[in-house]
Order: structure tokens, then C-alpha cells, then sequence
């Protein structure tokens, strides 16, 4: 089956498919109701015999002596004669009667001949239902309507022979199949065809019918059930309404392919599996599964099959009313459990109402068994159960597909998650990835600075205290600052940046008041942001060579610088009055190192550095840093 699977059509085709040939089948057994209901018995001039003068065939003609009896029809073999499968003949007497319409007939109704009959008129066969001998032919469902030629129809007293040829009650399974025949009605042909359609449709059409419907949709959820493992109870109920089917067929089918010993084991033991199905559709659709009556049923099925083998044809019908009625009492317990365990949920009332319907239509069909009586209620129950069968097959096939629909959405759902799920792994991924190399960074520039300031921190401060030489110890307290400003950033503490104003005024103050340069110091207190490390340093390294350059070539006097927060950014204005900066000087300043390296540092910063100069006006440096970029918060 699984080798097969991929060579299906997609499922949502299958099921399309199968659905059209569901409304179609169920549109035909619709319309065979319709027309059982829509004919009505005729009620006309006809006679009714509700008795016959009986005997045992002894020929090809009634035979003549003292065996026959009068017997009362309907006469039911299962009572009457139980243990004898012999054929049996039946003769009523009638007189013409009544008026006839031009170019009608005179016919005989019986409502139910089983198994098979012929039909003498006069001592004139005037009609055969089938094989009177070996493999009987099936007529128990069939009604029969004989029209009876005017030629062979006397002025007198007629008289109407029919051999009857049945089984005994020993050798079928159910009492319905035993030989028997019902009454016979004599009318106009015309008046009593309207009878004869009625049963027709509702014991072979409308059967037919409903067998089709429920073989394909039972064909249909039993595959659907085998690929869906999780709901293995479609598979069981296809199963049995598979089974149904067939056992169903028996009752209409005219001839078999195999003898009546072996229709008849087949039967009652297909009824085994039937029990089966049932039984595991109720616990699996209720939510249980039990081992022990997965491994016991199916030892049952073979049991009743061995039974049926060691007790022979004769005894046939003992050993299927006692399987009968212990299947029976299983499916009951198996339906009983599954309304218990269902009592609070949704799908308690159509499965209720199924058991209420399979219960009656029993009962019915019981009554007219042991009762002989068949009335227009036994085929509308034999009816209702395998209606029933197809209803809920379809509501389970609704459910299924509602379950489907659900599943795929959800399935939907969960891929989305799924992705948002790896795309938050990826991206903690690479989060934690960055945070490792920045640790490990973080930890290197921390020896790094730790090694500055241990070992070449130490030899500076050595040389700035025992030199003679006051320019080398000058360079070397200048190289130590350099280094302190280098581990401070190596270490990648923030500062405050009310702090760092203060290290800046009182560096850029000295270093200009040493040059003889008056310096003036502007800026707010008390600020609450912070200086990343990164960003105190470039400041830092930009404020001290704008001041070194002032130092060095402006030849001013006086400085001012401005620190202000602006705009979210951060500005820091360096202006001298010295001599500014000449033109052939002007074209050059991006090459040299100082300049070029204040913007270069600035540019770090995502900030920016300009330069303003013109002789005699002085040069303005205009230092301006994002605050967002530069600062952390406190």
C-alpha cells in the first residue's frame, strides 16, 4: 500500500473525487425512496389467498393424492417444516373475475418467494424465476409479478400451481433465508405493478443504492484512516461500512459464483469481522485502545470460522444465532463504553442517535424473524441502518476534514515560529559571539594596559625623576601622560563628562599659562552624561593638538575655549587671536599630521572638525561629537 501511495492524485483531489461519487450514490438511493414512497399498493378488484393446498414436489406437475394439506400462507419453512430442504408445492384455485381493460392481463403478486419458484398455470409453466436445483437462484428480496395469459385462463375454476424451492432453517445463517412464501394476490397487472414497484425500489433499488454509497465511502475512509495512522478510527469504520456492504448484497444478489453452503459460511463469518470493525471504531473514536482486545478479535474471527468448519452445514444456523448474539453483545458493551467516555463532549449526540437507530432497526428486524410477519417497517429498517452507516461516515469525513484544515493552519503557525525562532538563535547567536570576541578583546586590552603601565609606565616615571637633562625628563613626563591617556583607553572605563572637562581645563590652562598665553575656560557644570573611554581620548588627543598648535605657531596671546551640549551633540570651540594661518599655508593643512589627525579623530566619533583662519583674525577650531555615539548614560 505504501508503494502505491505516490502513484495516487493528491489528497484534496481524492477526496473532491470521492465526494462528487458520495452525492451521486446518495442521489440514486434518495431517489429510490422516493419512488417506493411515491407508489402506492393497488386497491382495486384483486383476490387475496391467504391459504394453499401444500405438498412435497414428487414431479415436474403438482401431484395428485392425499399428501397435499392446506396450509396457511404466509408459510414460513423455518416453522412449518425446519428440517426439510425439499421442494415444495403450492396450488390455489380462482374463477375469473371482474372487468379487465383493453389489452391488460391478469397477474400474480407475491410479495416474497425465498428461495426461488415456478409458475404453473393449468398445468402450463408460465413462468421461472431461475435454478430450481444446486446453486439456488435468490429471489427472497425480489418480489415477483407473474402476468397470467388469457389463453390459458378457463371460464371455469383455474387453477394456479407454484414449486417453491428454499433451504431448510438448519442450513442458513439467518431465519430470513430459510424457504418460505408469502400470500398471493391475483388482479390486473396494471394495478398490481404499482405494488410490485414499490417493493422493488425499496427492497432491491433502494438497497442497491445505499450498498454503492456506503461501499465507495467506506473505500474511501479506509484509506484515508490507513495514511492518517493517527486516526485509525476512519479506517475501522470503512471497514466495517465496507463489510456492511457486502454482507448487505447477500439479501438482493440473485446468483452467486460459489455454492449456498459456502455463501452462507462466508457470511456469518464476515459478520465476525464486521463485529470487529465496530468494536475497535467505538473505543478508537472514544480515545482507547486496548492490546488485549487488538490481539482477542481477531482470534475471535478465526474461532468463529473454525466452529462454523467443525459443526458442518447441518448445524449452521445454531452456531451463527450463538456468534449472533455474543457479537452482538459486544458491540453493545464496545457502544455503551463509548457513550460513557464520550458523555461530555460534542460527538455524543450523533453516535447516540446511531445506536438508537441500529437498536430499533434490530429489534424490527428480530421480531419479523421469529414472528414470520414482514411488514412495510422491516424494510424501512433494513434500511436505516446502513442510511445511518453513511450519515455518520459523513460527518467523520467532515470532521476530518475541518481536523486537516485546523492542522495545516496550525502547521502554518508553528513553521512561522519556527523561523522567528531561528532567526532569534541566529541572532543571540551572533550577539553572544560579538560579546565573547569583545570580552576577549576586552581582556587583552586590559593586559595590554596593565603591561603600559607596570613596565613602561614605571621606566618613564624613572627617567622624569633621576634625569639631569630637563628636555629629556620634559619628553619623558610628556610620553607618560601620553601613556596614562592610552591605558585609559585600553581600560574602557567611561568618565563623566563634568570630569573630563575638569582634567581639560586644568591641562589646557597650564600648558598655555607655561607659554605665557592668557587662557579662558567656558563651560557648563554638573553634566550628567558620560564619556565612553573611546570617546575621552580622541577628545583628548584633538583638544591637546589644537592647544600644541596654538602653542607652537599662532604667536597669540589670549585663548578661549567654549564647551557647550547643542542639538544632542557635543561642541568644544578652541579660538586664539594669533596670527591665523597664511594662504600658501591654507592649501596645505590636511596634509600635515596635526590638523589631518584632529579631523581623522573627529571622523572616529562619527563627529566632525573644522577649521576657521585668516591672517590677522586667528584660527577657530569648531569640534562637534554626537552625543548619542560619544556618551553612555549614568
Amino acid at each position: 500500500m505504501r508503494r502505491l501511495l505516490p502513484c495516487l492524485p493528491p489528497l484534496p483531489a481524492v477526496r473532491s473525487a470521492c465526494w462528487a461519487a458520495l452525492r451521486q450514490a446518495a442521489g440514486r438511493a434518495l431517489l429510490g425512496l422516493l419512488l417506493a414512497a411515491a407508489a402506492l399498493p393497488a386497491a382495486a378488484q384483486t383476490l387475496e389467498f391467504r391459504s394453499a393446498l401444500s405438498t412435497t414436489a414428487g414431479g415436474p406437475l403438482f401431484p395428485t393424492g392425499p399428501n397435499a394439506r392446506e396450509v396457511a400462507l404466509p408459510h414460513d419453512w423455518a416453522r412449518a417444516r425446519p428440517a426439510s430442504g425439499d421442494p415444495q408445492w403450492y396450488r390455489i384455485a380462482f374463477q375469473p373475475f371482474g372487468t379487465l381493460e383493453r389489452g391488460d392481463l391478469l397477474a400474480l403478486y407475491i410479495d416474497r418467494v425465498c428461495s426461488n419458484l415456478e409458475v404453473h398455470l393449468n398445468g402450463q409453466l408460465v413462468h421461472s424465476g431461475g435454478r430450481m436445483s444446486g446453486r439456488l437462484t435468490n429471489n427472497c428480496a425480489h418480489p415477483q409479478l407473474v402476468a397470467l395469459p388469457s389463453a390459458l385462463i378457463g371460464s371455469g375454476e383455474n387453477q394456479l400451481d407454484i414449486l417453491v424451492a428454499g433451504h431448510p432453517l438448519a442450513e442458513v445463517g439467518s431465519r430470513q433465508r430459510a424457504g418460505a412464501l408469502s400470500t398471493l394476490v391475483i388482479g390486473p397487472q396494471s394495478e398490481l405493478a404499482a405494488r410490485h414497484a414499490q417493493r422493488l425500489a425499496l427492497q432491491v433499488t433502494a438497497p442497491q443504492a445505499v450498498g454503492a454509497t456506503l461501499l465507495l465511502m467506506g473505500s474511501f475512509m479506509f484509506v484515508l484512516g490507513f495514511i492518517n495512522r493517527s486516526e485509525s478510527h476512519l479506517a475501522y469504520f470503512g471497514a466495517m461500512s465496507l463489510g456492511w456492504a457486502v454482507a448487505d448484497a447477500r439479501a438482493w444478489m440473485r446468483t452467486l459464483p460459489f455454492s449456498h453452503t459456502v455463501a452462507e459460511f462466508l457470511l456469518v463469518a464476515l459478520f465476525g469481522f464486521i463485529a470487529w470493525a465496530a468494536v475497535q471504531f467505538l473505543l478508537r473514536y472514544a480515545g482507547v485502545r486496548d492490546r488485549r482486545i487488538d490481539v482477542l478479535m481477531p482470534v475471535q474471527c478465526a474461532l468463529i470460522a473454525l466452529t462454523l468448519l467443525v459443526a458442518g452445514p447441518q448445524r449452521l444456523h445454531g452456531v451463527a444465532t450463538a456468534w449472533y448474539a455474543l457479537l452482538a453483545l459486544e458491540v453493545a458493551a464496545a457502544a455503551a463504553w463509548h457513550l460513557h467516555r464520550t458523555r461530555n463532549t460534542r460527538s455524543v449526540w450523533p453516535m447516540a442517535a446511531l445506536m438508537i437507530a441500529v437498536t430499533a432497526a434490530a429489534a424490527v428486524e428480530f421480531a419479523a424473524q421469529w414472528t414470520g410477519v414482514r411488514p412495510l417497517a422491516v424494510n424501512v429498517a433494513q434500511l436505516a441502518l446502513p442510511i445511518s452507516f453513511v450519515l455518520v461516515g459523513l460527518r467523520l469525513v467532515q470532521q476530518h476534514g475541518r481536523a486537516l484544515a485546523q492542522s495545516q493552519q496550525d502547521r502554518r503557525l508553528l513553521e512561522q515560529r519556527v523561523r522567528e525562532a531561528t532567526a532569534e538563535v541566529e541572532r543571540n547567536f551572533r550577539q553572544l559571539s560579538e560579546l565573547r570576541v569583545e570580552q576577549v578583546t576586552e581582556r587583552e586590552r586590559k593586559r595590554i594596559a596593565a603591561d603600559l603601565h607596570d613596565d613602561l609606565g614605571a621606566k618613564l616615571l624613572t627617567i622624569v625623576h633621576t634625569s639631569d637633562n630637563e628636555r629629556i625628563s620634559t619628553l619623558a613626563r610628556e610620553a607618560l601622560e601620553e601613556m596614562r591617556l592610552s591605558v585609559r583607553g585600553l581600560t574602557g572605563k567611561a568618565v563623566r563628562l563634568s570630569d573630563a572637562l575638569g582634567d581639560w581645563r586644568a591641562e589646557v590652562v597650564s600648558r598655555l599659562a607655561q607659554a605665557g598665553i592668557e587662557g579662558e575656560w567656558e563651560a557648563p557644570e554638573d553634566l550628567p552624561q558620560r564619556l565612553s573611554a573611546r570617546a575621552y581620548v580622541q577628545t583628548t588627543r584633538i583638544l591637546r593638538e589644537a592647544t600644541s598648535n596654538i602653542i607652537k605657531h599662532s604667536g597669540a596671546t589670549h585663548c578661549s575655549v567654549r564647551a557647550a551640549i547643542a542639538d544632542g551633540d557635543f561642541q568644544l570651540v578652541v579660538q586664539d587671536d594669533g596670527e591665523g594661518i597664511a594662504p600658501e599655508v591654507d592649501g596645505r593643512l590636511d596634509r600635515g599630521h596635526g590638523l589631518a589627525s584632529m579631523k581623522h579623530r573627529a571622523k572616529q566619533l562619527q563627529g566632525q572638525c573644522l577649521v576657521e583662519s585668516g591672517p590677522g583674525y586667528g584660527t577657530v577650531i569648531r569640534l562637534t561629537v554626537p552625543l548619542d555615539r560619544a556618551t553612555e548614560p549614568s
